[in-house]
């Protein structure tokens, strides 16, 4: 999909990345917007060639189902989360893995890298947030105060905090600050279902996606959503800011993807790309194109 004027996307030519042999769960580029990133049931975590298709690395480990993937701002690492209670730590530029991250008890469904790409942050069935250190892939703490599976999660811009959502419905914004105790400083209320989907813009906004069929722009020093987005006939699997923050995608459990206007909360495009269930969608970082993933 590409920009045909400021604020205006347009569908135009529609590449698919047909090896998979699963359902894809989640995408992601790399920070230079040359790779795309795959994650899929079938185990196996992809690599591709954004501009040509061509498949770059598929790779094996995980002993179940890979429920979410994620580039490090760098764009060195990749981080791949799965059924089997375990977060792979990946070398993009030697396509190995690094480390595997034991510690959960349950089926692991998010992860995130601190800005500075030192912590990384991950959450799943067994309601705790796992903070751990990239480098050595030591265990540094846990996070407690979810009353349900943590579903999402993702890193303010500046480090200092990280939010992460729930099937409990709320979300959490965690100070981690040095010198803090770990704790909740804030529970943002307000969706009526799962929180399925979390994103900080670069300029700070948190914007959440649920099974309630509404995506909330938050702006997280207050405990009220800016903006409410309706339009989803199925719950919302997956949202992006593009790079200047003024536009919102969203992927819901069907067959479109939608484009919000961030200031006044209306739909500007209604895309129908998609074959089948779309999982997931990322803006490339210069904003061009916007992806998203299908159970097809």
């Amino acid at each position: 999909m590409n920009s045909r004027a400021p604020g205006i996307l347009a569908v135009g030519r529609v590449k698919f990345f047909r090896r998979h042999r699963g359902e894809v769960t989640f995408s992601a580029f790399s920070p230079d917007g040359q790779t795309l990133l795959t994650a899929s049931e079938d185990g196996c975590v992809y690599g591709w060639k954004t501009q040509s298709g061509h498949l770059l690395w598929k790779l094996g480990g995980h002993t179940g189902p890979v429920k979410f993937c994620r580039f490090s701002p760098d764009g060195r690492l990749f981080a791949s989360t799965s059924g089997d209670c375990t977060i792979r730590l990946w070398d993009v530029a030697e396509a190995k893995c690094l480390q595997i991250l034991k510690g959960h008890q349950r089926s692991v469904e998010t992860v995130s890298f601190s800005p500075d790409c030192k912590q990384l942050a991950s959450g799943g069935w067994d309601k705790r947030v796992t903070l751990w250190e990239v480098q050595s892939g030591q265990m540094l703490r846990h996070l407690a105060g979810h009353r349900d599976s943590i579903q999402s999660s993702d890193f303010a811009p500046n480090s200092d905090c990280l939010a992460t959502g729930s099937w409990d419905s709320t979300i959490h914004i965690w100070d981690l600050r040095a010198g803090t105790p770990a704790i909740s400083h804030q529970e943002l209320k307000g969706h009526t279902g799962n929180i399925s989907c979390l994103c900080y813009s670069a300029a700070g906004l948190l914007a959440s996606g649920s099974w309630d069929k509404t995506i909330h722009i938050w702006k997280p020093s207050t405990r009220s959503p800016l903006v409410q987005l309706k339009g989803h006939i199925t719950w919302v699997k997956s949202i992006a800011f593009s790079p200047d923050g003024l536009q919102l995608a969203s992927a819901g459990y069907s067959k479109m993807v939608k484009v919000w206007d961030c200031n006044t909360g209306k739909c500007i495009e209604t895309l129908k790309g998609a074959l089948d269930v779309a999982h997931t969608c990322a803006f490339t970082p210069d904003g061009k194109l916007l992806v998203s993933g299908a159970a097809d």
